[in-house]
This record gives structure tokens, sequence and C-alpha cells, in this order.
């Protein structure tokens, strides 16, 4: 139960007199019970299918459920907790018994270096207690900012999260809500800040009991690829996702969400929904900063627009996949699927996305046919998030190998130094920073015909891959998702950290977060539209320059298999990955220089 601070309008909610007020949208029964302490006791009707009961004396750890007039019983979708799984009773939660011991103002945007982490592969115990002991090292390897894949309850007791049906219960197999303050506490105290993903285009296939009341919460004429799409103009439904996300924010004092999927939360009001939900956030949240990113495939940009002093009037930040699958295609050879796109012409695509954010800006994409995007490079840098590796990216393959097992240590090192120089916010996934080779697979926790058809479903999508050309007898050996082998496969292996190979990664990574704090950061803030110029691309000689707030940060890389010569770079080196001739950079080489103050203006390659 919320406190009396609490502004949702679903859920139990802690009245100032101590009662407990239970609020439920059920516009399509005629009556409404609530059962508590053994008792079903008839709730009240109120305008436009609420249902309302206010009860006093309640303890929390109460457990609690609806029913419907023919007897079914479901939990509360906005409940706090669950008392088990998703099918069973919800329970009242004290918001506001925990007692932080923190006082925390936030950091600002531009110092993010993110660290995506799933808490149940993180530990070998997969609890959000278990993963304070690990903030310690993030901190000192550099990373300034957690990001949590989603942790709203789902069926069973492992999975991805994105199919997650009680949106404001933390996972129960993670551990207890004050448990996740505890670790948001933890994180401020070593100075990093706690983003979580959050997914509002879809309910999980299993444990989601709306539509036996509120059928209406749903669009039928549409539907996502994960299930029935949201009626997002619903009044109801809106209040459902806005209250959600400002839950998450202050009652957890989180620093920021990342919204999944955008592209399929569509929605025909003005403003849109994906607009509202950021209003009301830089609203009513002014006590520190609030990032808030979003994941999009259509490369569109209203979202991530500046105000006239380079201010965040909606979001901070939008995960940038361009970057991610030319850099793949750079790194692997690989051409199949979506990196289809970025198979040819991939050293100009490389260059684009480094000094305009999108690869693809309104141009036609091989693998569709269909235009996609909209031109990027009037955004600052800071508004993308750049990434070699993330969940998707890496459990999306059939066996979910990492990126180290796809590419050579000179390449992995080259497209990382990119990554953490360049004046875009970097993602890491974790394990990344040590050089972990575990793969990090697909898993889910169903169990009957659902798990048959995801085992199979699962299968089928790699069916049309070169790898998997001998059909059946390959297929069978990509992982079951539903096999507990593979979850447990998928955890990392902290024990890298300390043998060589995985010393010297976390040495490396270490020292580029190091220059990029103290050289480049500074110099985030501020940084204007249009920051960037393409200097050079083509053979894999790939230079670009950005004018940043007071510096000059030019980027030179050989990326191809020969020495090359690259235009001529001012002011201080920063790194230099190889060795070489001054007229020609060696293979898979990176400089970096700074020229502060003004530099000259570059002249744009086209780009």
């Amino acid at each position: 139960m919320t406190g009396p601070q609490g502004r949702t309008t679903w859920g139990a909610t802690l009245e100032g007199d101590g009662r407990v007020r239970f609020r439920l949208w059920a516009p399509a029964v005629d009556g409404l019970s609530l059962r508590i302490e053994g008792q079903d006791r008839p709730m009240d009707a109120q305008e436009d299918g609420w249902f309302e009961l206010a009860v006093p004396g309640l303890r929390p750890d109460t457990d609690y459920a609806f029913v419907l007039p023919d007897g079914q019983v479901v939990p509360d979708p906005a409940a706090r907790a669950q008392a088990a799984d998703v099918h069973g009773p919800s329970r009242l939660v004290d918001s506001g018994a925990y007692r932080w011991r923190t006082t925390w103002a936030g950091r600002p945007w531009h110092e993010a270096v993110l660290h995506e982490i799933h808490i149940g592969t993180f530990t070998p115990e997969g609890t959000f207690a278990a993963a304070k002991r690990h903030l310690r090292h993030l901190a000192e390897t550099g990373v300034t900012a957690i990001e949590i894949m989603p942790i709203a309850q789902f069926p069973g007791n492992r999975g991805w999260g994105y199919d997650g049906v009680c949106l404001y219960a933390p996972h129960r197999a993670y551990g207890t809500p004050d448990d996740l303050r505890d670790l948001v506490d933890t994180a401020h105290e070593h100075g990093l800040m706690v983003l979580l993903d959050v997914v509002y285009n879809h309910f999980g296939p299993e444990g989601n009991y709306i539509g036996l009341y509120a059928p209406d919460f749903y669009d039928e004429a549409r539907h996502t690829p994960w299930g029935a799409a949201i009626a997002y103009e619903r009044d109801p439904v809106r209040r459902f996702y806005v209250e959600n996300a400002l839950y998450w924010l202050t009652e957890f004092r989180l620093d920021g969400l990342r919204l999944d999927a955008i592209d399929h939360v569509r929605d025909r009001t003005d403003p849109e929904i994906l607009v509202e939900i950021a209003r009301r956030i830089r609203a009513e949240i002014t006590d520190r900063p609030i990032h808030l990113t979003t994941e999009d495939n259509r490369n569109v940009t209203h979202l991530h627009e500046r105000g006239p002093d380079m201010s965040v009037p909606l979001y901070s930040g939008e995960w940038n996949d361009d970057f991610h699958n030319v850099a793949h295609v750079v790194a692997t050879g690989e051409s199949e699927g979506y990196y289809l796109d970025f198979a040819r012409d991939h050293w100009r695509l490389l260059a684009r996305s480094l000094a305009e954010g999108f690869a693809f800006q309104g141009e036609v994409t091989p693998q569709t046919g269909q235009p996609r995007g909209q031109p990027s490079g009037h955004l600052p840098p800071t508004a993308f998030v750049d990434f070699l590796q993330n969940h998707d990216q890496v459990g999306n393959r059939a066996f979910g190998e990492r990126l180290a097992t796809l590419t050579s240590p000179p390449m992995l090192r080259a497209l990382t130094t990119i990554l953490l120089l360049s004046p875009h916010i970097p993602l890491l996934f974790m394990g990344e920073e040590y050089g972990e080779t575990r793969p990090f697979c697909y898993f889910t926790d169903y169990e009957g015909d659902l798990a048959d058809a995801i085992r199979e479903g699962r299968r089928r999508e790699f069916a049309d891959f070169a790898a998997f050309a001998g059909g059946g007898e390959a297929l069978s050996h990509v992982p079951d998702p539903n096999a507990a082998s593979t979850f447990e496969a998928s955890k990392l292996d902290w024990g890298r950290c300390g043998q060589p190979e995985g010393q010297e990664r976390l040495a490396e990574v270490r020292d580029l977060l190091a220059l990029r704090r103290e050289f480049i950061v500074p110099h985030l803030a501020g940084t204007g539209p249009g920051s960037g110029t393409v200097l050079s691309w083509e053979d894999g000689a790939v230079a670009v320059d950005w004018q940043l707030n007071g510096a000059l940060l030019q980027l030179r890389a050989n990326l191809g298999a020969t020495p090359c010569p690259l235009p001529p770079a001012r002011g201080r080196l920063l790194i230099a990955t190889s060795e070489g001739p001054a007229a020609k950079a060696p293979p898979l080489s990176v400089a970096v220089h700074l020229l502060r103050q003004d530099g000259a203006a570059a002249t744009p390659m086209p780009v």
C-alpha cells in the first residue's frame, strides 16, 4: 500500500486516517468483492467502471484479492507485491517503512556511463541483496549508472522480465520491495545512479487477468508482436501507466527509466501517452535529475528534441541500435537478418552514426525496402546511447554468444575505445568490462503447451539462417528457453575478473573510462546540436571530429586490414591503441585527440 503521499488511482493506498483504499477498474462486471482476512467484502461501484472499498485496521503483509461475479479470484494488477506467483493473492506493502540512508541529489545525464544488468543472472543467488556486492566494483571501473532489466513480476522464477503482468510489483524471486530500496540506497552510496527498464507496450502471455473484467484495456484493432495492444486513449488505462512510471521513480528513488520498444506504444491522443509520461515526471519530480531513455527502431527524434538552452523537455536519450548494428558487422562480418541493412557501405554508416547519431535518417533500408528514420544530426551527442552489446543483441542470438567470442581482441579493443571515448552515452552489458565469455541466452519459466510453443517458436526464428541450413537436426541444438540449465549457463562468471585475461580487459576499460571522466565529460554539458563532422570513412579509415563545449574531440581509426593515411589531428593525444609510422595508421588502431578551447571548423564530408 502506498503512503498518504501516494498519487495512484489503481491498487491499494494507505489513507491519512489509517484506512487502506482498494480500487480496481472493472467496467465489464456488475459487481466486485474484495477478499481479505478470510472474508469477501462487496466493493462500492463508482463512475466509469471503477470499484472502491476502504478498510480500516489492516497490517502490512496482509494478503488480498478481488472476486468477480462468477467466483473467479484475481490478483490486483497494481499490487505492490504478490504473496507468491502471479496467479495468487496480492500483498499489502508499507512503502514508508524503509529508512533511507542516503540524501541523494542525483547526477547529470552527461556523466552517464550505463551498465545493464539482469538481476537473476548478475550473481549466483540472483537477488537484489546479492547484487549489492558488486556495486563497488562497478563504481571503481568508472561506471556511473546501473540499468536494471525489467523486474515487474512475471510468471515463474526465471525470465528476462519483458513478459511481466504485475507491473507495480518487484519480482518475488529477486527479493522484497525493501530489498530493491536497499539496492538503490547502496548504489547511491557508491555514487551510482539506478535506471529501470519498464515495459508499457504489452503484458506477458500468462498471469494477466485484466481482460476478464476490463476488456476495454485493450485495442482490439491492433496487436503487437507479443500480444494484444493497449488502448492508451482510455483514461483509466492512461493513468495505469503514467502512475506506474511515477511510482517507480518516487517510491524507490530511481534516477530514471528506459521505456522498452516504444514503437509499439501507439496512441492517437494529444498529447500522446509517451509525451504525457515525460511531462508528468518532469513536473512532479524536481528534487533531482531524472533520466528517461527509449528503445525505438523507427529512428525518430520528436521525443528527444532539446530546448533552446539544451534542456531536456521529454526524453534524455535513445538506444542507438544503428551504432551497434554497423559496429557488429565491422567486428564479425555477419550480414544476416537486420545486419543486412549495414553490410553494404558499412564504413560510411559507422562514421555517420558516430557523427550524427542514426545511420539511417530516412533512407530506404535493404531489408525492408522502406524508408526508415529522420535526420538526427541536430541533436547533441548525449541524445544517443551507444553499445556494442546488450541483452537483446546477445540474448537474441541462437546461442547467446558475446562479442568477445565472435571477434578478435584487437578489433574488440578498437571498438571499445570508440564506444567509451565518443561523446555519446556509452552502455556496457554486464560482464563486458572484464571480457565475460559465458553466453547470455533467452530463458523463460513456463509450463505445458506455452512452454512447447516458446521452445518451437524460438527455433523457428533461426530456421532461415545459414548456420541452421541442416534444418531440424541443427535447430535441435538451440538451447531450450524453459530448461533451467539455459538460465544457469547465462550467469556471470565473476571468477574471470581474477584471471589474467579478465584483469587485462578490466584494466583497459578502467583506463578508458578514466580518460572519459577527466577529459571528455567536462565538455559534454552545453554541447550544442550538429557537433559531429565526418572527415573520412573510406576503406575503414574513419575520422570524426566533434565540436564540444570548449574543446574539439578528434577520433582517428583504421579499422581495416592494411595501414592507411588519416586526416591529421591536433591537441593532446588521449590514447593511441597501436604505434606506427606517422604517415599511416596501423590496422585496427584508434587514436583520440582533444584540442581545448575552440578548434578550427572541420570540413565536413558528405555522408
